[in-house]
């Protein structure tokens, strides 16, 4: 009974990418990777404050990115943008193998 159970639990197989600090987030869901200088960069991020859209995984450190993802959510990281898009590109090219 129990093995029937399992059999009916679907997998997810998300290729994950690390954004800094143990924080991951769903590679294939990642829309943009920006800098946070430009103004409208900062519009962005104030309109996504106050839509609860914004997510700050930099622990209180300096905003080096922002991630947008699909479902129009907006991530602050503390990582900087090349260093996100590597990331980004080596999971994408190890994955395009399997």
């Amino acid at each position: 009974m129990e093995s029937s159970i399992i059999n009916t639990i679907p997998k997810i197989n998300h290729i994950m990418l690390n954004i800094g600090f143990g924080n991951v987030v769903a590679a294939n869901r990642v829309v943009a990777i920006v800098s946070p200088n430009s103004a409208p960069v900062k519009r962005l991020k104030d309109e996504a404050r106050d839509e609860k859209r914004l997510i700050d995984v930099t622990h209180g450190r300096k905003t080096r990115s922002v991630l947008i993802t699909d479902s129009n959510h907006v991530i602050l990281s503390a990582i900087q943008t090349e260093t996100i898009s590597q990331r980004l590109s080596t999971l994408m090219d190890g994955n395009n193998g399997q």
